[in-house]
């Protein structure tokens, strides 16, 4: 019984990481497109940094207050700085999977870019989020671990 309510638990909070993922993605485009199509149309940079700027406040905020609310152990200065430096770590996957492919592979097609770039980069920088975000970021406090422990989990640690 505890197997089935574990495996449920983690396809809840893959699912829900999923869905602050795509909101997050798609408000990164679409704000990205609306600025560089009305305010921003002679600065696609300045247009980029503030779209991804909306999009991982959004996207801290879901993990934060819904995927990850039962195992928020840290202060949110250091959980703020973790989420920040894990997404510099996925950007630069991302933009690692496009360096290779554009410049060491020569696949140099806009094709070619979104797929390694957007796809290939952003699945791998996504697994790596998780990860982080579940083990490093949003980590349950210490004495909440300590009193999860069954009686003989505490037996084996005394042995």
């Amino acid at each position: 019984m505890n197997g089935i309510s574990t495996s449920r638990k983690v396809l809840r909070r893959l699912g829900s990481f999923s869905l602050v993922g795509t909101v997050a993605f798609l408000v990164d485009i679409g704000l990205f497109n609306l600025l560089s199509a009305t305010v921003l149309q002679d600065s696609p940079i300045t247009a980029k940094v503030v779209s991804v700027t909306v999009a991982t406040t959004i996207s801290w905020l879901g993990s934060r207050y819904l995927t990850f609310r039962r195992t928020r152990g840290r202060s949110v200065k250091a959980e703020t700085f973790l989420f920040a430096l894990t997404n510099l770590v996925g950007l630069a996957i991302a933009t690692g999977c496009l360096y290779v492919s554009h410049y060491l592979l020569g696949f140099d097609s806009q094709f070619a870019d979104n797929v390694s770039g957007n796809v290939i980069g952003v699945l791998i920088g996504n697994v790596f989020r998780y990860f982080a975000y579940r083990y490093v970021v949003f980590t349950e406090p210490k004495e909440q671990r300590s009193e999860d422990r069954q009686p003989d989990d505490l037996q084996q640690q005394d042995a």
